[in-house]
């Protein structure tokens, strides 16, 4: 998407969002902005001059036994937060999957409006060729699409191993995303029964738990992950309001006023926030 961006300080206000605005119109052929066009890192309160990192020894260690394991799947199911879709695609993932099959889920549809969730849709379809999975792991709404999508690989997998003279086996499926998106959750509910640990904060899940559903599929239930470093501070800031990362990584009272600055912007333009063409 096209990003209005000023020259020298950072734009903050209503003053700034307009002239942000008008610039990104005047970028765009004919006229005219979309939703996805102002950069809202520019947009940001005074008190959020802290970075925000959030790295813990039991993410690095579950990501390097992740990463191991990857080879040994068959499809990788990738969590984020229908409240920031963008901010919660890891920068690193499509490397370490390389050309296995890769099934996108966003979870906590419940958290948006049906308007904001269609907009989504077409961002993912015509910037990404994309068509990902809603559900809401609470009341189990989209699980059972995502089930079929799974059982399509364990069909291809089948097929495959019957020409090589094999027999089969359950389809290995990983389930992996940033902290506190709720993947045990989802696992939860494909099992229809709670075997996963799940807790609405970050860390709860700390080891990786391979998990059978039916007598089809096998699950890796996964500690959240997280890039080493987090350079897009504009989506740090994202997963510190959306508790997707731990407290000891932010200022409450700096997340307090983004946020404030972000519901402000949104209700006078309507923008969609997080459209980072992630």
């Amino acid at each position: 998407p096209a990003v209005a961006r000023a020259a020298g300080s950072p734009w903050r206000g209503a003053r700034g969002l307009r002239a942000a605005a008008r610039a990104a119109a005047a970028a765009k052929p004919g006229g005219g902005f979309t939703a996805a066009d102002v950069d809202f890192d520019r947009f940001t309160s005074p008190l959020s001059t802290r970075e925000v990192q959030w790295y813990p020894g039991h993410i690095a260690r579950a990501e390097k036994m992740l990463q191991a394991q990857v080879s040994s799947v068959d499809v990788v199911v990738e969590l984020r937060d229908a409240r920031i879709p963008g901010s919660t695609a890891h920068p690193r993932l499509r490397e370490w999957i390389g050309n296995r099959r890769r099934v996108l889920v966003i979870n906590k549809r419940d958290c948006i409006s049906e308007e904001d969730l269609g907009m989504w849709n077409t961002h993912f379809r015509q910037s990404l060729g994309e068509e990902p999975i809603w559900t809401n792991a609470v009341s189990g709404q989209g699980v059972n699409k995502l089930q079929r999508e799974i059982l399509k690989a364990a069909e291809t997998l089948d097929a495959k191993r019957a020409r090589r003279g094999l027999k089969p086996r359950p389809v290995r499926a990983a389930v992996v995303g940033f902290p506190n998106i709720g993947k045990s959750a989802l696992i939860n509910r494909l099992l229809k029964r709670r075997v996963a640990a799940s807790a609405p904060r970050p860390g709860v899940t700390r080891q990786l738990q391979w998990i059978r559903v039916g007598d089809r599929i096998d699950l890796l239930d996964s500690p959240g992950i997280l890039p080493s470093k987090l350079g897009d501070q504009m989506a740090a800031r994202r997963l510190a309001i959306c508790d997707a990362i731990g407290e000891a990584a932010y200022s409450d009272a700096a997340m307090a006023a983004e946020l404030v600055d972000i519901i402000g912007a949104v209700s006078r333009t309507g923008l969609l926030v997080d459209a980072t063409g992630k």
